[in-house]
């Protein structure tokens, strides 16, 4: 019964359109981007996701227009900044997966977008943007690179701009076993299968001591929200500012 249920919801969205006009990337991008093929909530999470960063610009007194350029790290095929197109030529995209970021620049051809690596560094001049976000990206980047990344993201963020990030929060302890739990709680990255880093199987789990105090070195700490990352529910919503 669900799978007619769920082909009919997609068809009839398909039919309809989403109310961006934007194109819909094909399925193998939509599992690979959100763990699903279902097109309502492709569109739907990303709203939410993007209504999280204007959420958290706005308890800190800003508008997403103050703070342009705007860097999605970590795009996909789109499923946030889409949500973002008004902004024109100043929405910029980096992703891992070279098929992602094709999509991105022939589908969404308002921003520009880049290819990464695993590690550092990106595409990007110093100093560039006045937003960084990286939603859910953190959660699946090992131990070694979580310094190295915030340190490259900080270098494309102007002096007094911003990053917003997501993490796995006390949330999700029941995911780890006893001994990880323990060590989650005595402030201590958790990483599980770092043999995939990179992609939704590799799990990062942030206890908000530990981000403190290692991962926003250079910025402070605007806001910190604990299961308020709508569009990636249940992870912690983070806001840092940099500092000079």
């Amino acid at each position: 019964m669900w799978e007619r249920e769920f082909a009919r919801g997609n068809r009839a969205f398909l039919k309809n359109g989403p109310p961006d006009g934007l194109p819909v990337p094909p399925v193998s991008l939509r599992i690979l981007v959100a763990a699903s093929p279902d097109i309502p909530w492709f569109f739907e999470s990303g709203h939410r996701a993007a209504e999280s960063v204007r959420d958290a610009l706005k308890r800190a007194g800003l508008r997403l227009d103050e703070v342009r350029p705007v860097l999605d790290f970590g795009c996909g095929c789109g499923r946030t900044l889409r949500h973002f197109a008004g902004l024109g030529g100043d929405v910029y995209g980096s992703d891992l997966e070279p098929r992602l970021v094709q999509w991105c620049r022939t589908r969404l051809p308002f921003g520009h977008y880049e290819v990464n690596g695993l590690a550092p560094p990106l595409e990007f001049a110093d100093r560039q943007f006045g937003l960084v976000y990286a939603l859910s990206v953190f959660t699946h980047l090992p131990g070694e690179l979580q310094i190295p990344w915030m340190t490259e993201l900080r270098r494309v963020i102007r002096p007094g701009g911003y990053l917003l990030l997501t993490t796995h929060g006390t949330r999700y302890l029941s995911d780890l076993g006893s001994e990880d739990r323990d060590r989650f709680l005595r402030g201590d990255l958790i990483v599980t299968r770092h043999d995939v880093a990179g992609s939704n199987i590799c799990g990062a789990y942030h206890p908000e001591a530990y981000v403190r105090r290692h991962m926003a070195s250079g910025f402070a700490v605007v806001d910190f929200v604990p299961e308020g990352a709508l569009g990636n529910p249940w992870q912690d919503v983070w806001l840092l500012q940099r500092t000079d």
